[in-house]
């Protein structure tokens, strides 16, 4: 199923490609170029099942070790509000 409408704003959803960036241990992963329907009005994405399923793989990969990943340059800043 390919979703037309945004769940959180109703914009509307056009094919693109984003990045995804999540916490590995200490570490930060970037996943580039990742096929997604992003929202025109709050840039939400949403993955085709495949796509879920091989960002999943990748994840898994990167918290077993078995993915080579380097260190990136990044700053880390806790909300205390």
């Amino acid at each position: 199923m390919i979703l037309e409408w945004c769940t959180f704003c109703k914009g509307t959803l056009h094919e693109g490609k984003v990045e995804v960036i999540a916490r590995v241990r200490d570490g930060i992963i970037v996943i580039k170029e990742v096929p997604a329907f992003i929202c025109d009005r709050c840039g939400e994405a949403y993955y085709r099942a495949e796509i879920s399923r091989k960002i999943d793989t990748v994840m898994k990969d990167a918290h077993s070790g078995r993915l080579c990943c380097r260190p990136l340059a990044t700053g880390e800043v806790e909300f205390t509000g």
